[in-house]
């Protein structure tokens, strides 16, 4: 498939959607703020709007057949994402995860007083709210972050700030880790690490490592990045074995990214200037992600309506510009959009199985999946 903006140069040389991009039904056009929550399982993708004062849906989408299967085994005669299951949110939906293993997902946003726990049924095409866990901070400007420890008794990993951290036990809501600090610093991302151990970043750059078998003491930076004054900033850390060097990306909302070892979070092992065109005109929509299956790669996104691909292999030190391996612009150039006036990327993942393709979703509502080729290697 080779879409219109292809053959007039929308997109860079070989960068082609795999599918046909998906228009999701939007509530409200006038509004921009529409779908931006999205997770992989085995069976397909979920996705959530999160515009304020309505209701939005959360969808169950199964992939194409072509994106199901490890190996490209030719053409394929369906090529649309299918609904399979769906439900609505009383609130915006800022973050969703789906508890592995089981048929929950876990919801967060704004108001941000609590996360929701969400049930898949199996005997009809229905995602249904089932509980409500409160949350220690609530502010009306605040929503809490939240992550999944797998084990055989999974836990939601949760806060807004770093004094509210808390791990509830899905099955039995009881309490099982809580931060014990007073620490107020306002959290950006979390991200559980493995059964005992989880990493944070807050707003202002903060990055932490910590153990939960221990009283609060995270390995951490201990001030926000050197001229960072008013920015703000998330981070990723890479998982084991997806090849050598720093794990840790940090990106700021001012297109700033650095790299660094977690034995070592006070010094970068390396950082770049990233060539966005302007600051993020939405900080909660930064995001930075490293690619499952390929060495040294990341993505960033929210800046404006694009999706840009690095190779950090050969970072050293600081740089004042770096160049990206390859930007996806079908946002902007599927609707003939100028890049100013262009939909604002809401966020992006990776494929879990295929190295080289990624779903991005934008504020106009358009679901893509893509896939691209390294020029330069090639």
């Amino acid at each position: 498939y080779t879409s219109p903006a292809t053959k007039r140069g929308g997109f860079l040389p070989r960068a082609e959607p795999l599918e046909r991009p998906i228009q999701l039904p939007c509530p409200d056009t006038r509004l921009l703020r529409e779908w931006g929550s999205y997770c992989f399982v085995s069976s397909g993708v979920f996705v959530a709007g999160y515009e304020s004062l309505k209701k939005n849906e959360i969808l169950h989408l199964i992939l194409p057949l072509r994106l199901s299967v490890k190996e490209n085994q030719g053409l394929y005669p369906e090529r649309d994402f299918k609904v399979r299951h769906g439900g609505f949110s009383d609130r915006a939906v800022f973050d969703l995860k789906h508890v592995p293993d089981t048929r929950l997902l876990v919801t967060s946003g704004l108001p941000g007083c609590y996360i929701q726990v969400w049930q898949i049924r199996e005997d009809n095409d229905v995602i249904e709210a089932v509980s409500t866990i409160d949350v220690q901070d609530k502010e009306e400007s605040l929503w809490p972050r939240v992550s999944i420890f797998c084990s055989a008794a999974p836990g939601i990993l949760h806060g807004a700030r770093l004094s509210g951290l808390r791990t509830v036990d899905v099955e039995s809501r009881k309490i099982t880790y809580s931060s014990d600090t007073t620490d107020s610093e306002s959290l950006s991302s979390l991200q559980v690490l493995d059964a005992d151990t989880f990493a944070f970043c807050g707003t202002s750059g903060r990055l932490g490592l910590v153990d939960t078998r221990q009283k609060w003491a995270p390995l951490e930076t201990v001030s926000p990045r050197a001229g960072s004054s008013g920015e703000r900033w998330c981070a990723e850390v890479r998982s084991k074995g997806q090849g050598p060097g720093p794990c840790i990306a940090s990106l700021g909302s001012d297109g700033q990214l650095c790299l660094l070892d977690p034995r070592n979070l006070r010094d970068p092992v390396s950082s770049a200037q990233c060539p966005v065109f302007k600051s993020s005109p939405d900080p909660e929509l930064l995001r930075v992600t490293w690619a499952p299956g390929l060495d040294n790669c990341l993505a960033i996104s929210g800046f404006d309506g694009t999706v840009q691909i690095y190779d950090v292999t050969s970072w050293d030190g600081k740089k004042t510009q770096v160049e990206a391996l390859f930007i996806h612009k079908g946002h902007i150039f599927l609707d003939g959009n100028e890049v100013e006036s262009a939909p604002l990327v809401t966020t992006h993942t990776w494929h879990p199985s295929k190295p080289r393709t990624l779903l991005s979703a934008a504020s106009d509502a358009a679901l893509h999946v893509w896939d691209w080729v390294d020029l330069q290697a090639s």
